[in-house]
């Protein structure tokens, strides 16, 4: 065995994951304390012009993020050679109300008042709803302008912030205004987990179960354990997320071909779950929890998934502080969540020419399989599973 000389070229800071879109590529940069290399990353891409940076009253709350938008040093070390320098922020209520096309039409009026140019750039700065709200309005301002992704969360980092999807809710369903627009760049800094709560790091694990679950057995078993946001891997777990959604989108970049819809496991009835319950009850990565347990049922039942998986799957969202089964006050109130649920499943925005939803099943852990039609009895069977606690 050899020991690296002093002279040995050190390795770079962060792992890279390059999303191969042609003209469209662009770079996700995955590490802790990386922020700091910002100026540097901007300088390479010529994203020098003016900018633009949205977040929400949670992340704006932290010193990190109030030097993105003051003009003092810290500023000056994260921006160090724009022109004109941080134009403005939007800073917006956190949560998922804040989708909506009232928020972008404000981001729109500020940037206009700023004139800000087509050589402007705007760094979203948080979680998803940040990601979704700030690409989106990047999307259509002067049809489309530089777009920096920033995640500050785990469901971000390794789902909403790659991929170029972004978004905004209406009162009849989640995520029907929207366009595709990829980042020129996207930096996902650990370092910013530290301060999520608990219950918003689970969030993302479920994003992260479902990675495994449709596409790598071995990373499936490794977060069945559970992960926590000190554990040294955890740049690695984010790595491979990233990596199986860059494959997924360079195949398909805009849904054209189905084979994106994969990645869409748990999420007809978690959408579903999200609009009856206001977007208030469950946050999405719980919502996502509960419809991958639904969905695995159906998976047996439908496709090829063995029992034994149906139940180490429930018991990796358990091991990362999931839920599985609806936390109701009493039957009753369950009951009629169902059926809401039932109802809700015609309004996605997946849902093909003939009024079915496109469903996402697995054939076993590590291997998914799309577009299977299902009786909606047995829809209604999954949903009713969830009434039920896992012992």
């Amino acid at each position: 065995m050899t020991t690296p000389s002093s002279s040995s070229p050190k390795p770079p800071p962060y792992r890279t994951v390059h999303v191969n879109l042609g003209p469209r590529s662009y770079d996700v940069l995955i590490g802790r304390g990386i922020l700091e290399t910002l100026g540097d990353e901007l300088q390479k891409r010529q994203l020098i012009g003016r900018a633009v940076v949205v977040t929400d009253h949670t992340v704006g709350d932290f010193a990190l993020a109030k030097a993105f938008w003051k003009t003092n040093a810290p500023s000056k070390i994260l921006f160090p050679r724009l022109h004109g320098g941080i134009a403005n922020d939007r800073i917006v209520p956190p949560g998922e109300e804040s989708k909506n096309v009232v928020q972008v039409h404000e981001l729109l009026k500020t940037w206009a008042k700023q004139k800000i140019p087509r050589t402007g750039t705007v760094f979203a700065l948080g979680g998803g709803v940040i990601g979704d709200l700030a690409g989106f309005a990047a999307a259509i301002y002067l049809r489309g302008i530089s777009l920096v992704q920033i995640p500050t969360t785990l469901l971000a980092m390794v789902d909403s912030s790659v991929g170029g999807k972004t978004g905004v809710n209406l009162p009849e369903g989640k995520n029907l205004v929207g366009a595709f627009h990829q980042p020129r760049l996207v930096i996902a800094d650990l370092d910013t987990l530290k301060t999520l709560p608990p219950h918003e790091f689970a969030a993302g694990m479920a994003e992260v179960v479902k990675y495994g679950a449709i596409a790598d057995r071995a990373l499936f078993d490794r977060v069945a354990k559970g992960v926590k946001p000190d554990d040294d891997d955890l740049d690695e777990i984010i790595e491979k997320c990233v990596a199986i959604k860059a494959r997924v989108v360079e195949q398909d970049e805009f849904e054209g071909k189905g084979l994106r819809a994969i990645l869409n496991f748990g999420h007809t009835i978690g959408h579903a779950l999200e609009k009856v319950t206001g977007y208030k009850k469950y946050s999405h990565g719980e919502a996502i929890s509960l419809g991958m347990r639904a969905a695995a049922w159906l998976s047996h039942w439908e496709s090829t998934l063995s029992l034994a998986d149906v139940h180490d799957l429930e018991k990796a969202l358990l091991a990362n502080g999931l839920p599985v089964h609806l936390d109701e006050p009493d039957d009753s109130n369950a009951i009629i969540l169902v059926d809401s649920i039932l109802k809700a499943l015609g309004h996605d925005k997946k849902v093909a020419d003939d009024g079915k939803n496109r469903w996402v099943l697995l054939k076993s852990l590590g291997e998914a399989v799309t577009d299977i039609q299902i009786d909606p009895r047995d829809v209604e069977a999954a949903l009713n599973k969830l009434l039920v606690p896992v012992r």
